[in-house]
Formats: structure tokens, sequence, C-alpha cells
């Protein structure tokens, strides 16, 4: 199954819920071009939501580091919402869970961008 992503906007963040697998190739070009949009667009605040995502390979854990830096360059966040438990793994064994927020319910995501722009 082909990775599809579709973005929402609630307030000042935008949603991106992803579907199939994270992977080399199309998967993972396709969080590329969404996330350089989204920058592009002025989005600072970026939650990919993982709910429909079964499997991330290494090049699409790279990419998403890469969305991570990219993000960061300018000032932005990104955090991760309905992360499965393999998923999770990968990111704790990878020690890339500190980079990412993660959440399992999406007004608590969506509540933390809120907080953080508080603190700053």
């Amino acid at each position: 199954m082909s990775l599809k992503a579709t973005v929402r906007h609630v307030g000042d963040v935008a949603i991106v819920d992803l579907s199939g697998r994270i992977t080399l190739g199309e998967g993972s070009g396709l969080i590329r071009n969404t996330i350089k949009d989204l920058i592009r667009a002025g989005q600072k605040n970026i939650l990919l939501n993982l709910k429909d995502v079964n499997y991330i390979d290494s090049s699409g854990l790279g990419e998403m580091v890469g969305a991570y830096a990219s993000v960061s360059s300018t000032h932005g966040q990104i955090k991760l919402l309905n992360v499965h438990s393999k998923v999770t793994d990968l990111l704790q064994v990878t020690k890339l869970y500190t980079l990412f927020g993660t959440y399992s319910a999406e007004a608590e995501a969506l509540r933390s961008f809120a907080a953080d722009a508080a603190g700053a």
C-alpha cells in the first residue's frame, strides 16, 4: 500500500494524516514534499498523524529526521500523533524518540503546541 498524506489545519497547527507505509521511494518523498510545501506556506507547527501507518523503514525514518531538521530550522515544531508500538520501538532503539514529542490524543498534541509557544 503506497503512502497517502492529507493535510488539515486546526488553529495554527497543520495536521498531516498519513496512511500506508513510509519506505524508500514514494513514501519518503511524499513526506519530504509535504513538509517543504507546508514550510513554504509559512507553517511552523506540524503534527504527523501516524495512526494508519503500519510500517516505517530506515529510509522513512531518515525522512522523518529530515522533516524535523527542516521544520526546526524555521523555528517550528514537528510532533507525532498515534504512533504504533512497532514504530515507538523503532524510535526508542534508534534514540530518535528524544527528537519528537509523541502523543496518543489529538487534543493533547494540539495543546502542547500552545503550551510550548507560551513557554517560549
